[in-house]
């Protein structure tokens, strides 16, 4: 690793360590963004689209990163002490159980929402029709990273570790989602 390298991972430690809530926000808003602009230009776009680019940094920043700071807080105070690969199924079990569709159901809705600006009636229309398929291929998906999550990641680390895999599931996504905007043509 360059010293240049090494330098941004100690400083970013440093804020982890002071700043938790704030750092994990901030990563997770930033990871958001690559992943779409990774989307848009795999999907063809040819001028990035920054309005989108900026809202899904805001999601990031003000939801993904929150959300998975508090939540993984309360996962480590529910299991307080226990480890063991039963204890890890547990997690894992509560996480796909809980926060897993909330998150699908709160990302769709914002998207079509804020980021498409759609009215809601379309919106309700469209998470009513896909909600299904996205929730069952995220608990195909999502459980093996929620294991390694817990079973490997220390605590400070499991947002960076979920934002990260979020980006590229987030990438799969768009791309879903294009594939069947070019079929339906």
């Amino acid at each position: 690793m360059s010293d240049l390298a090494k330098d941004a991972w100690r400083k970013y430690l440093i804020q982890l360590q002071a700043h938790p809530l704030r750092t994990k926000a901030i990563t997770a808003g930033v990871l958001a963004g690559c992943s779409d602009a990774i989307a848009q230009k795999i999907s063809g776009v040819k001028r990035i689209q920054f309005r989108r680019l900026f809202l899904l940094m805001l999601y990031g920043l003000c939801y993904g990163g929150p959300f998975g700071h508090f939540f993984h807080k309360l996962m480590d105070a529910i299991f307080k002490g226990k480890k063991g690969n039963t204890t890890v199924a547990k997690k894992v079990l509560l996480e796909q159980l809980t926060s897993s569709p909330w998150n699908n159901f709160l990302f769709m809705s914002y998207y079509g929402l804020v980021v498409e600006g759609r009215p809601w009636k379309l919106v309700k229309h469209k998470v009513g029709k896909d909600y299904r398929s996205i929730q069952l291929t995220a608990w195909k998906f999502w459980p093996v990273v929620g294991w390694i999550n817990y079973q490997y990641v220390p605590l400070q680390f499991r947002v960076l570790f979920g934002s990260f895999i979020a980006s590229c599931w987030g990438i799969f996504l768009n791309l879903k989602a294009r594939s069947a905007v070019i079929k339906n043509a």
